[in-house]
C-alpha cells in the first residue's frame, strides 16, 4: 500500500516487532521541544499523532472503498463454505449425540450399577474376612483354655480333678498363644489380623485371657528352669543322695525341655532389622538367671567355707553338684531343637540339614563362652579372688589356717572341678585350665 500511494507515514517503523509506543512518544516530544524548557509543550506532538491517525483512517477508507466488491465476494464465498461445513458437521454431531446416549444407557448406567455392586461386595468381603479372623481367634482362645485346663493352671474350681502333669501340654499352650499373638500382630493392610483390634470381643479376649495366661505360662516355665536339678551328689555323712529314680530324672528333663520350648514360643519376635533371626530372649534370660543363681550361691558358700575350713568339703560337694546340674543342662539344651515355627525360612532349611542347630548355641553366644561348665568355673573364680583377699585382709585364725592348709585346699579345689565337670566334654583331663583358674583365685591371694 505504501508503494502504490506515497505517504509521509513510516509504516515500516510501526510494523517493526520491536516498536515501542513509549519510545515513539518520547521521540516526538524531544523533537518538538527543547529539553530545558519548562513546562513542555505537548500540543504539537499530540497534534502530530492525531494527524497521523486521521491519515491512516483515510487511507483505510480509500482502500476499503476501492476493494469493496472483492471483499464482499470473498466474504460471501467464505460464508457459504462455512454453512456447508456446518451442515456436514451437524449431521456428525447428531450421530455422535445419539451414540453417546445409547452408550450412556448401555454402559455408563450399567457401570454405575456395577460400581455400587462392587462396593457392596468389597464391604461384604471385608466383613467376612474380619468375621473369619475373629472366629479363628475365638477358636484358638477356646483351644488355649482347654490346654490350660489340662495343665491345671486355671483358677481353683475351673479345671477337672488333679491328674498327672503333661509337660508337653505347656509347649502346646505356648504354641497356641504364639499363634494367637501372630494373628493379632498381623494388623497391616491386607493381612489377616487387620481391624481385629477394633473388635470389642477381641480386646476383651486379650485383656481377660491372653495376658493372664501368658503370665501364668511364663511363671510356670521359669520355675521349671529355676528348679532344674539332676545331680546325685550328697555331702559326706549325709543321707543317701536324693537324686531319685531314672524315671524321676527323665521327668525333670522332660519338664525342663518343655519349659525351654515354651519360653521360646513366649519370647517376643526379633526386630525387623535382624531379619527374623532366632533369638529366644525369655529363654536366655531364664537360663542366665539360673546360672547366676548357681554362681551367687556357690560364691557365698565358698567364701564362708574358706573362712572356716572344716566346712569346705561339704561346700565343695555342693558346688560340684551345682556344676553337674549345669553340665546336665548343657547336654539337655544341646539335644533340644528350636521350634521350626519360630525359625526364619533360611534357618528352618538349615536346621533340617544340620543336626547341630539347638538351644545351646544362642546361650553360648550370649555368654561369649565355649561351654557352660567353663563359664561357671571361670566366673566363680573371678568373684572368689576378692573374697579370699577379704579373708586374708581381716587376718585371724581363718587366714592362718587357710595359709597352713593351702595344699589341702589346692587338692580339694581340683577334685571339686573334676567331679563337678563329669559328663561334660573334656572332663577327663580337659579341665586343667579351669582347675588352674580356681586354684589360682584362692592360692594367688595367699601369697607365698
Amino acid at each position: 500500500m505504501a508503494d502504490t500511494e506515497p505517504s509521509y507515514i513510516d509504516y515500516e517503523a510501526f510494523l517493526d516487532p520491536s516498536f515501542s509506543p513509549i519510545s515513539f512518544a518520547n521521540t516526538l516530544v524531544t523533537a518538538t521541544n527543547n529539553p530545558s524548557d519548562t513546562p513542555l509543550d505537548l500540543s504539537t506532538p499530540l497534534s502530530r499523532v492525531l494527524f497521523d491517525v486521521q491519515e491512516i483512517d483515510s487511507h483505510i477508507h480509500t482502500l476499503s472503498t476501492k476493494a469493496a466488491l472483492p471483499l464482499l465476494t470473498h466474504t460471501a464465498v467464505r460464508t457459504a463454505a462455512s454453512q456447508r461445513i456446518l451442515q456436514h458437521v451437524s449431521a456428525h454431531v447428531a450421530a455422535l449425540t445419539d451414540n453417546y446416549q445409547r452408550l450412556e444407557s448401555e454402559i455408563i448406567q450399567r457401570h454405575a450399577t456395577a460400581v455400587e455392586v462392587h462396593t457392596a461386595a468389597a464391604r461384604l468381603w471385608h466383613t467376612v474376612k474380619i468375621g473369619r479372623a475373629v472366629s479363628r481367634c475365638l477358636l484358638l482362645a477356646r483351644q488355649l483354655e482347654a490346654q490350660m485346663a489340662d495343665l491345671l493352671l486355671l483358677p481353683a474350681g475351673a479345671a477337672a480333678a488333679p491328674r498327672k502333669e503333661d509337660h508337653r501340654g505347656m509347649v502346646r499352650a505356648a504354641s497356641t498363644l504364639h499363634t494367637l499373638r501372630q494373628l493379632l500382630a498381623a494388623s497391616r493392610p491386607g493381612e489377616e489380623g487387620e481391624h481385629l483390634s477394633r473388635v470389642a470381643v477381641v480386646a476383651t479376649l486379650q485383656a481377660e485371657l491372653l495376658a493372664p495366661t501368658e503370665q501364668r505360662l511364663l511363671t510356670r516355665a521359669q520355675q521349671a528352669v529355676r528348679e532344674f536339678s539332676t545331680s546325685a551328689l550328697a555331702p559326706t555323712g549325709a543321707a543317701p543322695a536324693p537324686a531319685g529314680t531314672y524315671a524321676q530324672t527323665e521327668d525333670t528333663k522332660a519338664r525342663t525341655t518343655a519349659a525351654c520350648l515354651a519360653l521360646c514360643f513366649l519370647s517376643p519376635p526379633p526386630p525387623p532389622d535382624r531379619g527374623g533371626e532366632f533369638q529366644p530372649a525369655l529363654l536366655l534370660s531364664a537360663l542366665q538367671t539360673y546360672l547366676q543363681t548357681a554362681l551367687t550361691a556357690s560364691l557365698a558358700s565358698l567364701a564362708r567355707a574358706l573362712a572356716t575350713l572344716p566346712t569346705l568339703p561339704r561346700t565343695l560337694l555342693e558346688v560340684s553338684a551345682r556344676c553337674q546340674n549345669i553340665v546336665a543342662l548343657e547336654a539337655l539344651l544341646a539335644t533340644t531343637q528350636p521350634p521350626a515355627a519360630l525359625l526364619a525360612p533360611r534357618d528352618a532349611s538349615a536346621a533340617a540339614g544340620d543336626a547341630t542347630t539347638d538351644l545351646l548355641r544362642p546361650l553360648l553366644a550370649a555368654l561369649d563362652t565355649a561351654s557352660l561348665p567353663s563359664f561357671f568355673w571361670r566366673s566363680l573364680a573371678s568373684g572368689l579372688a576378692g573374697r579370699v583377699q577379704e579373708i586374708v585382709g581381716r587376718g585371724g585364725v581363718g587366714a592362718r589356717t587357710l595359709r597352713s592348709q593351702r595344699e589341702r585346699v589346692r587338692e580339694s579345689l581340683r577334685e571339686c572341678v573334676v567331679r563337678g565337670s563329669q559328663g561334660a566334654e573334656g572332663a577327663q583331663g580337659g579341665w586343667d585350665r579351669e582347675v588352674g583358674v580356681m586354684v589360682g583365685s584362692v592360692l594367688g591371694a595367699l601369697g607365698r
